[in-house]
């Protein structure tokens, strides 16, 4: 009988250690969990930007307005009856620049030539 209490304490403590322990234990279930986790965030993700591209293939397929939009948000285009007005903000005033040292002159060639 002690033999067999001891044998059924040995597979408990082996058990327990296959649990606790090993590879695929409890901190592959916790690791594989989280996993779980990240992947919804992404799928959820993902798929809120689906819906949006999807309504906005509808938008461009059906009306004329979104097109509209897109061609001048993208390409800077205007309508036929239109006027286009270009604002250019004004530039800054630069600190006063130091004096312009003279240009150096350049060697007269026919003296340098002699000079050989």
């Amino acid at each position: 009988m002690k033999w067999l209490v001891a044998a059924l304490f040995a597979a408990l403590l082996l058990l327990q250690y296959r649990l606790w322990l090993s590879n695929d234990g409890v901190a592959e279930v916790l690791r594989l969990r989280a996993a779980v986790v990240a992947r919804q965030t992404d799928n959820a993700r993902v798929t809120e930007r689906n819906r949006q591209l999807a309504a906005e293939v509808r938008d461009l397929k059906q009306g004329y307005s979104a097109l509209e939009e897109r061609a001048r948000s993208d390409l800077g285009m205007i309508a036929g009856n239109e006027s286009f007005y270009q604002v250019v903000p004004p530039r800054a005033l630069a600190p006063a620049a130091a004096p312009m040292a003279p240009a150096p002159a350049l060697p007269n060639t026919e003296r340098t030539a002699a000079a050989r």
